[in-house]
């Protein structure tokens, strides 16, 4: 009996491979070759998931987008804790808090880099992008912004992004980052006595 495989774990290990080049190497120096050596496995088997490195890039770029969305699952918000948590709680995965959004986010801004000569790319950013800024947006406007949810949600998302650079860079610990948005959340939505 032929032995079952499992495409999208596999599809996942690859993706996983390349983003651990593109965080040590950077997007421009990933290739099938390299992606399929860190994996440990064949090219022809990166080739056989992936045509081309673009279609290895996008299916990446939801690998990342996958796994905030697990980790918020995880560790659901209590019901009871409102809108201004969760906004909190959602915000704070995307800070490079730990070694795993780290790389995370090294292959986030690579991405950004990326897509900027890229097309079919940048458009896959820009519907996840609009998805995250409906979504925050409305948690905002749950939250009783002093402010139009939809502004909040994009400067809530820029100083997100800002923070990032920041922590990776090294000019800001992660604690600081966290301190930071905290402050500002307090600014915009109003203090929250419990913290995640």
């Amino acid at each position: 009996m032929p032995k079952k495989v499992d495409h999208h774990a596999r599809r996942t290990l690859l993706a996983d491979a390349l983003m651990r080049v593109a965080a040590q190497r950077g997007l421009e120096d990933v290739s099938l070759r390299h992606v399929a050596a860190e994996a440990g496995v064949t090219s022809g088997m990166v080739q056989h998931y992936f045509r081309t490195k673009d279609e290895m890039m996008v299916f990446a770029l939801g690998a990342v987008r996958d796994r905030v969305e697990q980790r918020l699952a995880a560790d659901p918000v209590p019901d009871d804790a409102g809108p201004r948590h969760q906004v909190e709680v959602l915000l704070v995965q995307l800070l490079p808090l730990d070694e795993e959004r780290e790389l995370e986010a090294h292959v986030s801004l690579a991405f950004q880099a990326y897509a900027a000569v890229k097309p079919e790319i940048a458009e896959e950013l820009r519907a996840d992008t609009s998805r995250m800024r409906e979504g925050l947006a409305g948690l905002v406007a749950a939250a009783g912004a002093v402010v139009d949810p939809a502004l909040a949600a994009v400067a809530l998302l820029s100083l997100v992004e800002g923070l990032t650079l920041h922590t990776l860079g090294r000019h800001l610990t992660a604690d600081e980052a966290l301190a930071a948005l905290r402050a500002h959340l307090d600014l915009v939505l109003g203090r929250n006595i419990s913290r995640c």
